[in-house]
């Protein structure tokens, strides 16, 4: 009984012993076997691990490529037409003992902070360089300038043993003040647009109706002209037709202009004649022969 109850804590003691060295490295992770603060080791492998238990502790980082997303920065490309870009990267940890050691205990907190410091000061220094422009950043040059971004970051990057695998502008705007310049800098393209079609829409109806004017004098110009022609063409026929009955029988030539007169004088709203019933207008209404 004694020696059980010797053995038990002794079990006890070793599992605990046992189970405090030992430490799992999943394939997701990188380990650091620390010390009193010091690094004594580096476990990259996935699979199980030892150390000294009580001693030494076990320090994880994440293996993956992570994400970062920068705060909204204002740029100023050499055309001098500020943007406001929203950029995010992609990274991981590279050398996990260099990271260590730039960090500190701060870990993964303190690393983005810095490495969005790093990628805020690139970014503006790359749109802001001599030969890029806003219409540059607004156009598929700026992969080439993403580019930039990333080697420039990496090379400050490398210090906190981070690798920067891409870096993407996900928005580009303008300020809130340019837009406005820029709305009404675009409505007054647009109404001056508006305006030079307006005017060339007027002189061409301006045309079009002097055309028409003019086609329209000219059409009743020729019109009276035919009109006349064909009067006087009638008028003359009408008087040979005249001068023909007045030579055949002179006397139905008188009857008939008589006939004639009558029917323009007794119109419906002129009716009434004032004269001497002793008028020759009146012969054919006198008697049957039409004399008295």
């Amino acid at each position: 009984m004694k020696k059980i109850t010797y053995i038990v804590p002794v079990i006890v003691v070793a599992l605990i012993v046992g189970l405090s060295s030992v430490f799992i490295v999943d394939e997701r992770e990188k380990a650091l076997v620390l010390q009193f603060g010091q690094i004594k080791d580096v476990k990259e492998d996935p699979g199980l691990a030892f150390k000294i238990p009580f001693i030494q502790e076990v320090v994880k980082y994440d293996a993956r490529i992570l994400s970062l997303d920068t705060s909204p920065l204002e740029v100023t490309p050499s055309d001098d037409r500020r943007l406001i870009v929203d950029a995010f990267a992609r990274y991981r940890i590279a050398d996990v003992v260099q990271f260590r050691q730039a960090v500190g205990v701060g870990g993964p907190r303190v690393a983005e902070d810095r490495l969005a410091d790093i990628l805020t000061t690139q970014t503006r220094e790359v749109l802001g360089s001599d030969g890029v422009t806003s219409n540059t950043i607004l156009s598929p040059e700026r992969a080439s300038l993403m580019v930039r971004i990333r080697e420039q970051s990496q090379l400050r990057a490398d210090a906190l043993g981070l690798e920067v695998v891409d870096v993407r502008l996900k928005q580009t705007n303008l300020p809130e003040q340019n837009l406005e310049a820029t709305y009404a800098r675009m409505r007054a393209e647009r109404e001056r647009e508006a305006a030079d079609e307006i005017a060339r829409g007027n002189e061409a109806a301006q045309r079009v109706r002097a055309q028409a004017d003019r086609t329209v004098v000219e059409l009743t110009s020729e019109a009276m002209r035919e009109s006349e022609i064909t009067r006087g063409e009638a008028d003359a026929e009408a008087n040979r037709t005249y001068a023909e009955a007045y030579g055949t029988n002179r006397e139905f030539f008188e009857f008939y202009r008589s006939l004639e007169a009558y029917e323009r004088a007794l119109q419906a709203d002129n009716s009434s004649l004032v004269m001497s019933p002793d008028s020759e207008f009146f012969n054919y209404l006198k008697g049957s022969s039409g004399r008295q």
